[in-house]
């Protein structure tokens, strides 16, 4: 099959599988399409557009297999790339812990029955709010990411307590999809470097602490990776600076914690990070790298979120308008980057589908945007739709759970979509849609 780009004959495969899209997609008549039981096209009309469907099944089974690759590991869900109550329950059920962020992202988890001592609480400029509600309700551990952190929040740990703790380590490893989220190299904001001995000065002075327990240390190098070589390299590099911990201090620290940023296809035919590799290569290391080095295993605490929610999500959208101005066509639907920005701060690609119609039309490549106020508000650019896509057809764009409406703005007021779980044939709403009334009732007025 061939399609015009630009002026370009373009050769194009028939359209794609379901490779991408949770497992328990099936198509179905009439061109709709439903997952977990669920018809999209009916989950659609009965609570409206933009819509966020999460398959609870899918979410649970991430979950399962991290714990059977990562038998004997913390495996900690990574609340940044999307959080709700009934994602906490499930988490919660499926024997992971969790890795906040903020005192907003520990309260909810808290208050939604979480237990504390199964949370870790990280950030590069947590506030003396955050540390204060970590003391407070007592979360297991605490990841210290700058120097000033270490007396501000030991003044905090009531006098006979200790706070356990982690040190952020810069590793000195390149790894991740785009320059934005590359953590593990010099010269940004995340983490204590080794090269400067920035991470040695701040493990003595935590030592020097009678309020503080320093348990392990933490890196994370990055996100959206796909390869194990860089983690296998950072683990090799953490296991160095606990040896030179043990020999400075007679300290041997028992946990180790090597982040998240396991990579996901977002289009058909992109790599995904082979957990159960990743699994038994850091293992390998680990076990090689301490017994050369004369060391204990430390536990292993590893923080994936966007491998665990990201395929169990789906957006569906409206289609407003159809416009075609020289060689280009553009598909405008009713969200955009109020509900996902991740195209226009990463360049993110992802492969929108013509749900609930069945079309006998030719494909041809089209820029699908946003409606907001920005040239750079297009949610997919040059992917294939079928020639007679028109206004009110409905769009159902996948891997669409991780860092979409957890990175969702008020940009012209339109207001955050719904999240609905599907699961065994029922759709059910996890966080309701943000109304006007939502909106209006924050502004106090003059």
């Amino acid at each position: 099959m061939t399609m015009s780009l630009e002026g370009r004959t373009t050769e194009v495969h028939e359209p794609e599988g379901l490779s991408i899209w949770p497992r328990s997609t099936r198509a179905e008549r009439g061109g709709d399409l439903s997952v977990g039981g669920a018809s999209l096209t009916e989950t659609a009309e009965r609570f409206g557009t933009p819509l966020y469907v999460l398959d609870e099944q899918e979410v649970r089974d991430r979950c399962r297999a991290y714990r059977t690759a990562f038998p004997e590991a913390d495996v900690l869900y990574a609340a940044k790339a999307f959080l709700c109550r009934g994602l906490i329950h499930w988490v919660r059920e499926e024997g992971l812990g969790l890795d906040v962020c903020s005192a907003g992202e520990l309260t909810l988890a808290v208050t939604s029955g979480f237990p504390p001592e199964r949370i870790v609480l990280h950030g590069n400029a947590k506030s003396p709010e955050d540390l204060a509600a970590a003391v407070r309700l007592g979360v297991g551990r605490v990841v210290l990411d700058s120097p000033s952190e270490i007396a501000r929040l030991a003044a905090l740990v009531p006098p006979g307590d200790r706070q356990k703790v982690l040190v952020r380590v810069v590793p000195g490893v390149a790894a991740g999809g785009h320059a934005s989220i590359r953590t593990g190299t010099e010269d940004q904001k995340f983490g204590l470097s080794i090269a400067d001995g920035s991470a040695q000065h701040a493990i003595a002075r935590v030592l020097g602490q009678p309020r503080l327990e320093l348990v392990g240390l933490h890196c994370h190098i990055g996100s959206q990776i796909t390869e194990v070589r860089p983690y296998v390299a950072a683990v090799r590099r953490m296991i160095g600076l606990m040896s030179r911990i043990k020999e400075q201090h007679g300290v041997e620290l028992p946990q180790l914690n090597i982040g998240g940023g396991h990579g996901i296809a977002y289009r058909p035919g992109e790599r995904s990070l082979d957990v159960s590799v990743l699994a038994g290569r850091v293992r390998a290391e680990l076990e090689e790298g301490c017994g050369r080095a004369r060391l204990s295993v430390p536990r292993l605490t590893i923080e994936p979120g966007r491998a665990i929610v990201g395929p169990a999500g789906i957006c569906l959208y409206r289609v407003l308008a159809v416009k075609r101005t020289g060689t280009h066509t553009f598909v405008a639907v009713d969200g955009g980057m109020s509900d996902n920005p991740r195209p226009a701060l990463y360049g993110v690609r992802y492969a929108p589908r013509l749900i609930g119609r069945h079309s006998t039309a030719a494909p041809r490549f089209v820029t699908v945007v946003g409606r907001h106020c920005e040239a750079g508000d297009v949610l997919a650019q040059d992917v294939p739709l079928p020639e007679d896509v028109h206004p009110g057809d409905l769009l159902a764009v996948p891997v669409a759970g991780a860092y979409h409406l957890s990175m969702a703005s008020g940009y012209n007021l339109v207001g955050r979509p719904p999240v609905i779980a599907v699961a065994d044939g029922a759709a059910r709403t996890l966080v309701r849609r943000e109304s006007l009334e939502d909106i209006s009732i924050r502004d106090i007025g003059v």
